[in-house]
């Protein structure tokens, strides 16, 4: 059960990821699966690690992982059980439809983050929240999320590049293999089926548009539940896949020719969707400049509707 931890006229929130009772299962035990490298977690362990625990009104703490402890945590995974945290202050009935954040220090596996949410304000429709989330005392993400009661208003979009379809993509993990080779460059499979419709380089390209684009199929590797909150969380956990790849892209820096890490994100969620079926995120960065690359990601359902729009300005360093 995810509690609602303010006055009684609220409902809990119920669905599949609950708070573990703390005797259920020994403090941060890392699942069995074991992550090799940079790896990321499998479908059952990401579910795990979006199981946060209560410790009071409005505290939760979150599991990094497993992982080395001198890798810092997927920044998608951070972002992702920060917004579990703040809708377990939120009324179900009021879904994520925005949010902002800074990506602060980087954070590691092992020790337990935690999730200080700050109850903004409770109004009519919408519902603010802040969330801090810090690792031994030290803040290392901050979350600003708004939620909104659905209600009948103007609408339109625009059309749906065109992109060939996910069965002629490429696996991302086969395109990484094939770049740089070696029998141990393939990782085993994560929850999240990332499938490439143009190719990555490890030199910079001569495209005519430069080449600061790139559209991607993405989708869930299993089912989830019915609860639209997963399928949001999800969805924010994998946008921090790839896009500032778009803007390393015409560079040639993948894979150990640069480092790259995320500032900020923002999501807007537009309509409900399911991940679990195929998504495309249509990517594109118009400036990169001083080291810092800007990125844009439109998120599609496979029928063409516009579900979610992405930004994120991201840190690209390399060696000239």
């Amino acid at each position: 059960m995810l509690y609602i931890p303010s006055d009684a006229a609220r409902q809990p929130r119920m669905g599949p990821l609950p708070f573990p009772d703390p005797g259920d299962r020994e403090p941060w035990r890392t699942p069995s699966v074991t992550i090799p490298g940079a790896a990321l977690p499998d479908l059952t362990t990401l579910l795990q690690l979006l199981s946060l625990r209560k410790l009071g009104v409005r505290q939760l703490q979150a599991d990094p992982g497993p992982g080395p402890p001198d890798r810092r945590l997927f920044g998608g995974l951070v972002a992702s059980q920060a917004v579990v945290a703040a809708a377990a202050t939120v009324d179900p009935e009021r879904p994520l439809h925005s949010l902002h954040s800074y990506f602060l220090r980087p954070g590691r596996h092992g020790p337990p983050i935690d999730m200080d949410v700050d109850e903004i304000r409770n109004g009519r429709s919408f519902a603010t929240r802040r969330v801090v989330a810090s690792q031994q005392g030290e803040a290392i993400f901050n979350l600003a999320a708004s939620f909104k009661k659905p209600e009948p208003g103007v609408s339109h979009q625009r059309a749906m590049p065109q992109a060939i379809p996910p069965e002629q993509a490429e696996e991302f993990e086969d395109m990484r293999v094939r770049l740089l080779g070696g029998p141990d460059a393939k990782r085993p499979p994560s929850a999240v089926e990332v499938r490439m419709c143009k190719p990555l380089s490890l030199e910079p390209l001569a495209e005519p548009d430069g080449g600061a684009n790139q559209p991607i199929w993405m989708r869930i590797r299993g089912t989830l539940p019915d609860d639209p909150m997963i399928h949001t969380a999800m969805l924010v956990y994998a946008s921090d896949r790839a896009l500032l790849s778009t803007a390393s892209r015409p560079h040639g820096l993948h894979w150990g020719r640069g480092m790259g890490a995320s500032l900020d994100h923002s999501v807007w969620i537009h309509r409900p969707f399911r991940f679990d079926d195929w998504l495309l995120y249509s990517c594109d960065s118009p400036v990169a400049h001083a080291a810092r690359g800007l990125c844009f990601g439109s998120v599609f359902t496979s029928d063409g509707e516009h579900v979610a729009t992405v930004a994120q300005e991201g840190l690209i360093r390399f060696d000239p």
